[in-house]
C-alpha cells in the first residue's frame, strides 16, 4: 500500500512506558465484537469541533493575562505565516494530490489556507479583533467559492487534511463571531458535497492513519453541518478503526483485524503491521512503518475523541489504556531510549509531531493519569506548532485545559 505525506514532514514526538514482552505465539484470539455506533447528541454543542466554548474561554483568560505556556504559544501563532493580514487564498476547482503529494496540484495551498482559516479563527476569539475574523471568512469563501473535487490516490486522505481544519474554523466564526457571514450557507454545501463524500465510507485496507484522519474530517463536518446520520456512520468506523490501530495485551496475541477489511489472517496482519509480529501494549499499527505517520494517526484519534466528549460522550474513560499506553511507547524511544532488535528489527524512524497535547491533557489533566514518558515529551516540546497538514497549535488549545 502507499500512501501519502510530503516528505518535508516537521518532526514530530509522543510518550509513556511498556511492561514487559510477552512471547509470542501463534494462536488467533477472536476479534471483540465491534461496539455500537454511539448516537448523536439531540442537539449538537456549538462551538464543538476539538475545542468548545468553555476551553477556548479558558485560553482567551490564559493569554490574556500573559499566563505560560499559552502566551508564548499564542506568540508563536501569531508570527507565522498562517496568521499574516495579507495572506491570499489560492483556491483551485480541482485539487489532484498524488501518493506522497506527488502531484501537489492545489493540496498544500488548500491545506494551508484551512490551516490560516482556523489561525484567524482562533486570533479572533482570542482579541476579539474583528479583523481576525473577516480574514477567516475571507480564505473559508474563497474555496467554496471555487472547489468541487479532488483526485488522484491521495484524494480521501487530502480531504481529511484539509476537512478536519475547515470546520474547527467555521464553528469558532459561526458560533461567536456576530458580524456576519454572508457565504456561510455556500460554505457549508462545500462540506457536504465536496469533503464528507470523500471522507464519510474510510479506507478499511489502507494504513489506520487514513481513516482515522477521514473520521476527524468526517465526524467534525457532521457537527458542523447537526447531522446526525452521518456522525453516528463516521463514530462507528471511528470506534472499529482504534482498537485495529493501537494494541493492548488484552485483545489476545495477535492485535485486532481492521473492520471491514480484507485482512482476515495472521500472515496478513503480520504484514499490515509492517512485518512486526511480536505485540505489546502500545504499540500501533505504523510504528514499524515510522513515527511521522504514527503520529498523525494518533493525533487523529485524539481530535474525535475530544470533539465526541464536546458532544455529549466521553470515550476517553473507553480508550484510556490504548491512548495512555500508545502514547507513553512511543514516547520512550522519541525521547531516546535504545530500541530492542524485536522492535521493528531494531530500528525506528522517529519524528511523530505535536500530536501530545490533546490526549495528554485529557488524561493527565482530566483523569489524572500519571504519564512521566509524555509529560517530558509534551513540556519539553512546548509550545507544539503546526506539522503543516491538520494539527495546529494544539499548546494554545489544550495544555493544562481543564475544560
Amino acid at each position: 500500500m502507499r500512501f501519502g505525506i510530503p516528505a518535508g514532514l516537521a518532526a514530530l514526538a509522543l510518550g509513556l512506558a511498556v511492561t514487559l514482552l510477552p512471547a509470542p505465539t501463534q494462536a488467533v484470539p477472536a476479534a471483540p465484537a465491534a461496539p455500537a455506533a454511539p448516537a448523536a447528541p439531540a442537539q449538537f454543542a456549538h462551538p464543538g469541533v476539538l475545542s468548545s466554548r468553555a476551553q477556548l474561554e479558558f485560553v482567551r483568560t490564559q493569554v490574556q493575562a500573559g499566563r505560560q505556556p499559552w502566551k508564548a504559544a499564542y506568540d508563536r501563532m501569531l508570527a507565522s505565516e498562517y496568521a499574516s493580514p495579507t495572506r491570499t487564498a489560492k483556491p483551485r476547482a480541482i485539487v489532484e494530490c498524488g501518493s506522497y503529494s506527488n502531484p501537489d496540484i492545489g493540496c498544500s495551498d488548500e491545506r494551508e489556507d484551512a490551516i490560516a482559516a482556523y489561525t484567524h479563527a482562533l486570533a479572533w476569539y482570542i482579541t476579539k479583533d474583528p479583523a481576525h475574523a473577516r480574514k477567516s471568512i475571507e480564505l473559508m469563501d474563497a474555496w467554496s467559492a471555487v472547489v468541487k473535487d479532488h483526485t488522484n490516490s491521495n484524494a480521501p486522505l487530502q480531504s481529511g487534511w484539509a476537512g478536519s481544519t475547515w470546520p474547527r474554523a467555521a464553528e469558532i466564526i459561526k458560533h461567536t463571531y456576530t458580524g456576519g457571514w454572508p457565504n456561510r450557507g455556500r460554505f457549508a454545501t462545500m462540506l457536504r458535497e465536496v469533503y464528507l463524500p470523500e471522507v464519510i465510507g474510510g479506507r478499511p485496507n489502507s494504513n489506520g492513519n487514513w481513516e482515522l484522519i477521514m473520521m476527524d474530517a468526517a465526524v467534525g463536518i457532521s457537527v458542523h453541518l447537526d447531522d446526525r446520520a452521518s456522525y453516528d456512520k463516521a463514530m462507528g468506523i471511528y470506534l472499529g478503526r482504534v482498537p485495529a490501530y493501537f494494541y493492548l495485551a488484552s485483545d489476545g496475541a495477535q492485535p485486532v483485524y481492521p473492520p471491514r477489511s480484507s485482512i482476515d489472517t495472521r500472515g496478513e496482519l503480520i504484514d499490515y503491521w509492517h512485518g512486526q509480529s511480536t505485540f505489546v501494549d502500545g504499540l500501533a499499527q505504523e510504528t514499524c512503518r515510522d513515527f511521522g505517520h504514527t503520529g498523525m494517526g494518533i493525533a487523529a484519534a485524539m481530535h474525535v475523541a475530544e470533539t465526541s466528549r464536546i458532544q455529549g460522550r466521553d470515550l476517553y474513560p473507553q480508550f484510556k489504556d490504548r491512548f495512555r499506553h500508545a502514547l507513553g511507547f512511543h514516547a520512550k524511544y522519541e525521547l531516546g531510549e535504545p530500541v530492542p532488535s524485536w522492535l521493528c528489527g531494531g530500528s525506528l524512524a522517529k519524528g511523530i509531531g505535536p500530536a501530545t497535547e490533546v490526549g495528554y491533557n485529557a488524561l493527565h489533566t482530566r483523569l489524572g493519569v500519571t504519564m512521566e514518558n509524555t509529560r517530558r515529551l509534551t513540556e519539553g516540546r512546548r509550545p507544539a506548532g503546526t506539522e503543516n497538514h491538520f494539527e495546529a497549535w494544539e499548546t494554545l488549545t489544550h495544555a493544562e485545559n481543564p475544560s
